[in-house]
């Protein structure tokens, strides 16, 4: 293990990433909003990427245990039958918004945590204050 390299905060980095690139495809859908044949896009949730990196098993240390089950399903979202408008535009804005709502939660837990971390680090290197 690299002292100097804490998956913690690659985890916080590569999260915010996603929070930062989900951002910019809401803004994208709210702002053509009224342009005609438009059809909204969304990123993959990040359950889904993180799963797609790294295939880690539960490790069995006694013979008694059950075998971990494979997370699959967990990253899946359930999209809403998009319903066009005469247009044939298929942005709602309601639900636009509260992904952006969604999305920005998602970025303040993940600063938050980090900035928790970051000072418990210092707390543990004597730097109070």
């Amino acid at each position: 293990m690299d002292p100097t390299r804490i998956a913690l905060f690659d985890l916080a980095e590569a999260r915010m990433r996603w929070a930062e690139q989900r951002q910019s495809v809401l803004a994208k859908n709210i702002a053509n909003a009224n342009t005609p044949n438009f059809q909204p896009n969304d990123v993959p949730p990040f359950a889904r990427l993180l799963s797609a990196g790294s295939t880690l098993a539960p490790a069995r240390t006694q013979s008694g245990h059950l075998a971990g089950s494979d997370p699959t399903g967990l990253g899946g979202a359930a999209r809403h039958p998009r319903i066009h408008n005469p247009d044939g535009n298929a942005v709602a804005l309601d639900q636009q918004l509260t992904q952006v709502a969604d999305t920005e939660t998602t970025q303040t837990l993940t600063t938050t945590i980090y900035k928790k971390y970051m000072a418990l680090f210092a707390i543990a290197l004597g730097r109070t204050g």
